[in-house]
């Protein structure tokens, strides 16, 4: 499927405001990475979207389109990070949660982990290039 125009001019919109854009993924979309938005919106007010990346299952597919818009991209777990399109992902940070596919959408268990991981992502970020 090839990316239309109209959807790759709307990845720089004026009107999204200066927030970075966050991309979090999860198998099929509807559970792990639409908390982590959440989650993710709610603590840091990132403009976040959810979707998966399986064809088959996901609602919201994890297109190119949606790679380009974003500026950095939060996987739910390591299998998901590994089914990224290398060139759809090129220069964007990656963040690998270990969030098992266990909790139903709005876990605070899940929420608690999700915040802690990606928090620690960003200490360790900040720790490599100091």
């Amino acid at each position: 499927m090839s990316i239309s125009n109209n959807r790759l001019a709307n990845t720089k919109n004026i009107y999204q405001t200066d927030a970075k854009r966050v991309l979090c993924l999860c198998s099929a979309g509807l559970l792990r990475s639409p908390t982590i938005a959440n989650a993710l919106h709610e603590k840091f007010k990132y403009n976040t979207r959810a979707a998966g990346v399986s064809e088959e299952y996901a609602l919201v597919y994890a297109d190119q389109a949606l790679c380009f818009w974003a500026d950095e991209i939060v996987c739910a777990e390591k299998d998901i990070a590994n089914q990224l399109v290398d060139a759809w992902v090129r220069d964007k940070r990656i963040v690998v949660l270990d969030l098992p596919d266990k909790y139903s959408w709005g876990d605070p268990e899940l929420i608690s982990l999700c915040l802690k991981q990606y928090e620690d992502s960003r200490i360790m970020e900040k720790a490599y290039t100091n």
